[in-house]
């Protein structure tokens, strides 16, 4: 170990009772810390990845109450465990939810406690397994997230570049020592609601109120807003879409998803590629066999997505009674009243969610 090797050791060292001593009066109170069971952490960490804190606890709450436990979930039909993810966004992780407990199922219904056997179950990386040993089985093994990676590059001034996987094996590799055997749990929350509360992203750090500022190289340097290094992600691919809210007073149509790709399985309402005109909507559906169709420009909206935005306008289409004109088209008519309790339909679609409502006006 070379000499900086040795400095930040010790950093990482001296810093671990402030942390938790910080996290004993600090820390925030959420459901999922109530009771730390395995299966708590893990839903509530994989809940967690890219959502909000606030946004999570009621689909929580809700997603226990209908999946209690593994073998709830690995038995959940598909529909019913997209409905209950419906608004949380990037689906691939209700369905490696599913896989994983399916997995687990099959090795004997218990959740592993070691971090190989962890990241072998789907949808389950280095972080999540870290969190989920460390805080439901005590385990002293560091959990890096974007807000470990953030306080760590500040406290040491390091200037790798965290958008680099290597950034994060480094990082794990500095923690690992200094995890304490027992509460490391708590030392891998404190991080976390550090960098959630006081060593903020994308806005300057609370230093003033840090446990950690008297030794923070980035802090001692005043340099706070240097750290961490990201290289700049490539810029979205932007896709213009035609939305069509097709329906009568009785049903709207909607189409399934592919079982594979963005949004898999969910269903969303029809739409034409690119922005279209009315005249271009009823000859496309005339194409399909629908006639007699009354049509209105909507409210356009934009979704974001990692890699892609999408721009769509929308019109509202109205038939007197709406019935598939044969196998040529793959829209489903739903009923009103189920529109909504039924139908996973992702939040690209938010904007036109209030078109299912039986009484939103149509004219």
């Amino acid at each position: 170990m070379n000499a900086q090797d040795s400095a930040d050791k010790a950093l990482l060292t001296e810093s671990v009772p402030a942390l938790l001593a910080w996290y004993d009066s600090a820390h925030r109170d959420l459901p999922w810390r109530a009771d730390p069971t395995p299966y708590h952490v893990w839903i509530s960490e994989i809940m967690l990845q890219q959502t909000r804190v606030e946004a999570v606890k009621p689909y929580y709450a809700r997603f226990l109450g209908r999946l209690p436990d593994v073998e709830a979930l690995a038995n959940v039909p598909d529909d019913v465990l997209l409905k209950l993810w419906e608004g949380l966004g990037y689906y691939s992780r209700a369905r490696n939810l599913k896989k994983a407990a399916q997995q687990i199922m099959v090795q004997g219904g218990e959740i592993p406690d070691t971090i190989t056997e962890l990241c072998k179950l789907s949808g389950i990386g280095s972080y999540t397994a870290g969190a989920i040993a460390s805080i439901a089985y005590d385990k002293p093994v560091p959990a890096v997230d974007g807000n470990v990676l953030r306080i760590v590059m500040r406290l040491l001034a390091k200037e790798d570049d965290i958008a680099l996987p290597q950034t994060k094996k480094m990082t794990e590799a500095l923690l690992l020592p200094v995890m304490p055997s027992s509460g490391s749990g708590r030392l891998n929350q404190a991080f976390m609601d550090l960098g959630a509360t006081v060593c903020l992203p994308n806005a300057a750090p609370k230093c003033d109120t840090c446990p950690l500022s008297q030794i923070c190289r980035a802090h001692l340097q005043g340099e706070e807003m240097a750290y961490p290094v990201k290289s700049a992600k490539k810029p979205r691919r932007i896709e213009e879409k035609t939305v069509l809210i097709f329906r009568d007073n009785n049903r709207i149509a909607f189409r399934k998803r592919p079982n594979k790709g963005l949004l898999a399985g969910l269903y969303e309402f029809p739409w034409m590629e690119g922005h279209r005109s009315p005249k271009e909507v009823l000859r496309y559906l005339k194409g399909l066999g629908y006639s007699a169709l009354r049509i209105r420009p909507i409210e356009p909206s934009k979704h974001i997505f990692t890699h892609i935005e999408w721009h769509m306008t929308a019109y509202l289409v109205i038939g007197d009674d709406l019935e598939a004109p044969g196998d040529e088209t793959d829209l489903i008519f739903a009923k009103l009243s189920d529109a909504l309790t039924l139908y996973a339909i992702p939040s690209a679609f938010s904007a036109y969610i209030k078109y299912c409502k039986e009484n939103e006006p149509l004219v």
